[in-house]
């Protein structure tokens, strides 16, 4: 018995083990790109009609300034329409209403579009926009996307080849440092857009547009079977649709596009839920169209296995804290020197994802190194904090249960004056999950005693690091629920 349990473990670290290869080869692949002198699109003379899709649901707070910023691009207005995808059933409506009346009277081509039914939700608003729209190329973003003027003029003369079919841009942040919570955020987000995003991209792997902040050419969309909305992540399984036929997609490091983070830890959730389980979705619908296709590489297949897998990391990790207490108890059982390799293994996984992201912290910071420590390890331990909450979004997302599109609820607390404790959006209701990962803080407490019992060196940092996370996440879905804060996050539009 103890030979299985050790077994199980140490397979839950083989493909970590495994997952941190391909993210090495991640690192390696953007500092070759780095390397290379990228060639400036020639300015386009004729410029395309394009349509601005703005798929709003319920968007209170931020949906004036996102209006507002497309609204300035720098772009003719007789080439530009601008569809508001409004599904809202609360004020917004009005809202948006009435800044639609604003700019129509300024001659904007911009026009509301409502829908009797949320039906397919982002994607089926989606849907419906495109099945209307005019544009011969389509620009997306979420209501809490400030896009710079220039936006348009930096994209659209991307598509200079007939199978580019995507031009994805950089999230930038309007508040990194609002919170040690939003600081790691986007700790953990740019080395997506920076070496993952990159990193598949040098070598014609697939890629995704994340689901705002870039631009579709409508053909693409087409021909790629249009938008779906049997996943929640449908701009993922869009993506792999659309270059399983053959479509290139360019992604630009340079081109950012300014978002906010979730303040709350509650709304993060929200957004790790749909994250996770809709990446587990495509996984179930996609990987075997990948794997049977004649004209796409190995190593790109490699590479989509582990893009798709990408959130059953958190399953691993959870079962691996579930069945720590009886590894201590087991590797009693077994030879020291078996019990040494095995912990090399899990060292240097940890080596290999600390230089994955500090390739990615030293392109997009000036912090120190001092700096880095930090939120490399808090980003890890959290990260293993939320393990609960996201596997059980990934086993739901393998066994088909299917759940509605819940939005990530945005707070723009400049527009507050109180903070965000009166936000129409904010979570008031703990879920059972929370509960369940105080229980969880307990035994990874017990297992951490016991682990210093038997002298369990090897065991004792995982350990720590999941108390440490389960923690932080317990303490603060609890206290997110009811805190006043004063803080205010304040928008900046950078050149």
């Amino acid at each position: 018995m103890s030979f299985i349990i050790i077994l199980v473990f140490t397979l839950c670290m083989g493909f970590i083990f495994l997952y941190s290869l391909i993210q090495l080869n991640l690192v390696l692949n953007y500092k070759k790109a780095q390397k290379k002198t990228k060639p400036s699109p020639e300015k386009l003379t004729d410029l395309p009609i394009v349509t601005v899709q703005l798929p709003v649901y319920n968007e209170f707070y931020v949906i004036e300034a996102l209006i507002d910023a497309v609204c300035q691009f720098d772009y003719p207005k007789d080439k530009l329409e601008i569809q508001v995808l409004d599904d809202s059933t609360d004020g917004t409506l009005e809202i948006i209403a009435n800044k639609v009346k604003h700019y129509q009277a300024l001659g904007f081509n911009i026009e509301q579009i409502t829908r009797a039914e949320r039906t397919g939700y982002k994607a089926g608003a989606l849907k419906h926009g495109t099945a209307i729209c005019k544009g011969e190329f389509i620009a997306i973003f979420d209501a809490d996307f400030q896009p710079h003027p220039n936006f348009l003029m930096q994209t659209i003369p991307h598509f200079n080849k007939k199978n580019i079919g995507v031009v994805q841009t950089k999230w930038g942040y309007t508040n990194p440092d609002y919170s040690f919570l939003t600081q790691l955020q986007a700790f953990g987000l740019n080395a997506h857009f920076s070496i993952e995003q990159v990193g598949r991209s040098e070598k014609n792997h697939f890629i995704n547009f994340n689901g705002t902040a870039g631009v579709w050419r409508k053909s693409c969309i087409m021909d790629a079977g249009g938008w779906e909305a049997d996943t929640l992540t449908e701009d993922l399984d869009l993506s792999y649709r659309a270059q399983l036929k053959k479509w290139q997609f360019v992604y630009l490091e340079d081109v950012e596009s300014p978002s906010e983070l979730p303040i709350e830890i509650n709304a993060l959730k929200a957004q790790q839920y749909r994250w996770t389980k809709g990446a587990a979705e495509c996984f179930k619908k996609n990987f075997s169209r990948v794997l049977h296709s004649k004209d796409t590489k190995l190593s790109t297949k490699v590479h989509a296995l582990f893009h798709l897998l990408n959130s059953s990391v958190f399953l691993l990790i959870f079962f691996m804290g579930l069945i720590s207490l009886p590894v201590i108890f087991a590797k009693q059982n077994l030879d020291n020197t078996i019990i040494i390799q095995i912990s090399s293994i899990f060292m240097v996984s940890w080596l290999i994802l600390g230089l994955f992201y500090y390739t990615s912290f030293r392109k997009n910071s000036h912090k120190s190194i001092g700096h880095f420590f930090i939120n490399f390890f808090s980003f890890l331990a959290i990260s293993m904090g939320l393990s609960l909450h996201n596997s059980i979004a990934v086993i739901e997302g393998y066994m088909g249960r299917k759940t509605p599109f819940v939005r990530t609820p945005k707070y723009n607390a400049a527009v507050l004056e109180s903070g965000y404790e009166n936000n129409l959006y904010r979570v008031k209701k703990m879920s059972p999950v929370t509960y369940l990962e105080g229980v969880l803080l307990i035994y990874f407490i017990f297992s951490l005693k016991i682990a210093f019992d038997y002298a369990d060196y090897a065991m004792i940092p995982f350990l720590i690091f999941l108390i440490f996370g389960y923690g932080f996440v317990f303490f603060n879905s609890i206290l997110h629920l009811n805190r006043s804060t004063k803080k205010k996050i304040i928008y900046e539009k950078t050149a």
